[in-house]
């Protein structure tokens, strides 16, 4: 049984001087595969990532590890404890309005510079070098004075260090009510084949402010100026944003099923030892991000959502119905709503009550079979 070792870090203060600490479980492989990390629950309400850190490390204890997996459950020890009566806030930093997922530093300014030095080097050299190189640039942005780094940027670049070490990071999300997808970098498409997961959503290597895209995008950068020297340097990180589901609840079945998931990943990566893990046929559909559609309530009113999540919606077809009592005497108080596109439902918003602009619902179009 492999030995699970835990130690809590510290990746702030509170206004009554106590620290603020996350743990972190690692387990040890026979130092022969690349490095994984695992965190979940950035955002405060959405904690089924914990779940499935659980189910993994049940199942990881029985495997034969090829590589050395750093797992960080409560990855945001403020966003999961600022609650608003029965509700979890945690999306946005309460001090700066911030979302709390946009706050990793990118590092492919080092890109240019680094090339130039390892113009001859082998690429173990590189890889290992680049690497050292991020962990050390991201060392130095908190070694710097205490009173330049916000509480948001503090937690962000704690985590950001950790996940530089790795070959493979996954960030475990969940949406408000939502579907499964995965945010997957276009030149990691083929990867995404071996998730258990029916909608992928392929996002430009560019960086916006998420750690898949902190961790992928120097390296993609990487990638990219040795190909203007000539040398073909293959993207040596792979990262993901998967999305679990609906946020503020824990699903431990599904937490296993979401485990496996990544376990065939993993296998297929060849993190495991004589793994029998393996994707499940199902039939997976593509959407690039710019055709990632955002749906905002035409009116203000009451929400029945009506399409399926995951469901295929067809020009035409109603979305939802807005119902507003306060016209019931003057017009009519139920009115349908339709898509004027064929579209996947992904996720919709919480709440039965809208404003007019609300984002009431993402849809997937010009989707294509993966």
């Amino acid at each position: 049984m492999n030995q699970i070792s835990q130690e809590n870090i510290q990746v702030g203060e509170i206004a009554n001087g106590l620290p603020l600490t996350i743990p972190v479980y690692r387990l040890t492989g026979n130092g022969k595969g690349p490095k994984v990390y695992i965190q979940a629950n950035m955002h405060g309400a959405e904690v089924q990532g914990n779940a499935v850190i659980y189910q993994l490390l049940e199942q990881l204890k029985q495997q034969t590890l090829a590589c050395e997996i750093t797992l960080v459950p409560y990855a945001n020890p403020i966003g999961c404890n600022q609650k608003s009566g029965e509700f979890t806030l945690g999306r946005f930093d309460p001090i700066t309005g911030t979302n709390w997922n946009r706050m990793y530093h990118n590092h492919t300014e080092l890109v240019d510079e680094f090339v130039a030095q390892h113009s001859e080097s082998s690429l173990d050299e590189i890889r290992d070098a680049f690497r050292t190189l991020l962990v050390e640039q991201t060392q130095a942005l908190l070694d710097a004075p205490a009173y330049n780094i916000n509480t948001g940027k503090r937690i962000a670049l704690n985590l950001q260090r950790l996940a530089h070490e790795a070959d493979i990071v996954l960030d475990l999300h969940t949406g408000p009510i939502s579907a499964k997808h995965l945010y997957c970098p276009e030149y990691a498409r083929l990867s995404a084949s071996y998730f258990d997961i029916p909608h992928v959503l392929l996002i430009p290597n560019v960086f916006g402010g998420a750690l898949d895209e902190a961790s992928f995008c120097p390296w993609w950068s990487l990638s990219e100026a040795f190909k203007q020297q000539g040398r073909d340097i293959p993207v040596l990180v792979e990262a993901f944003t998967v999305e679990l589901g609906s946020q503020e609840k824990i699903d431990l079945a599904e937490a296993k099923n979401d485990a496996n998931s990544i376990l065939s990943y993993l296998t297929y990566k060849e993190m495991l030892v004589n793994s029998t893990y393996k994707p499940k046929e199902i039939a997976r559909y593509a959407c690039m991000l710019k055709d990632y559609f955002a749906f905002y309530a035409p009116i203000g009113g009451m929400v029945e959502y009506v399409a399926p999540l995951g469901a295929h919606i067809k020009a035409g077809d109603t979305i939802a119905h807005i119902l507003r009592m306060e016209r019931y005497l003057s017009e009519q108080p139920l009115q349908a709503i339709s898509l004027d596109m064929d579209a996947i439902a992904i996720l919709h918003f919480a709440s039965a009550s809208v404003n007019q602009g609300t984002e009431l619902y993402q849809f997937f179009t010009n989707y294509f079979e993966l």
